[in-house]
């Protein structure tokens, strides 16, 4: 039975993610109200904007960031990239806005500038394999800290870009928009690993 992947699609560049996670040979599917999380093994919070998050954590009538947090404390896989990490972390310096808080990482936000000195650079992301990784960063944060338990998984000169803790994923570039699926996959196998420890009733 093919995974189901869900992609927040409130915002941001969650068309991309959909269709890389269909190349990965999995099940995606839009998600923006909170029943339709019962129905998912993993979800992505792609890259966009941070504040407007915030703005829809704090308008949204559906408890629909709710449910994402009780179903990531109890261990569905989540993978943030760029805003997705933001919005995952525990801590962003200098900064109060809405977050799920469910990963023991500080970021910081906007760590290259605005989007004019956005860039491209080969990551070395050993659980990947020898082969380097083309990292988009547009706008990306950086994660400034971690906590012990948090496993880093590439970084680079300002900071750590890439990172795991349990079922959480985050990177603060943009895989979505290259043609190499690793991370994606990767983040498939934490979703197939969980299939096989987490309660059958979601």
């Amino acid at each position: 039975m093919s995974l189901r992947i869900g992609v927040l699609a409130l915002q941001g560049d969650f068309a991309e993610h959909m269709a890389i996670i269909r190349r990965c040979g999995a099940a995606a599917c839009e998600i923006r109200r909170s029943a339709e999380i019962a129905d998912i093994d993993g979800l992505i919070i792609p890259g966009g904007e941070s504040t407007a998050i915030d703005k829809l954590m704090a308008d949204n009538q559906d408890p629909i960031f709710d449910t994402i947090l009780t179903r990531g404390q109890n261990g569905m896989p989540i993978y943030g990239t760029c805003m997705g990490s933001i919005f995952l972390a525990k801590e962003i310096e200098g900064s109060t806005q809405g977050r799920l808080a469910l990963m023991d990482i500080c970021v910081k936000r906007n760590a290259f500038g605005p989007q004019r000195f956005s860039f491209e650079t080969s990551l070395d992301i050993p659980v990947l394999g020898p082969q380097s990784f083309p990292a988009v960063f547009i706008r990306g944060p950086i994660i400034k800290s971690v906590s012990s338990d948090v496993e880093v998984l590439s970084s680079i000169d300002e900071g750590i870009v890439m990172a795991r803790q349990k079922n959480l994923l985050v990177t603060a570039f943009h895989p979505e928009i290259t043609d190499d699926l690793r991370v994606h996959q990767l983040f498939l196998s934490m979703v197939s690993a969980a299939q096989k420890t987490l309660p059958v009733i979601k």
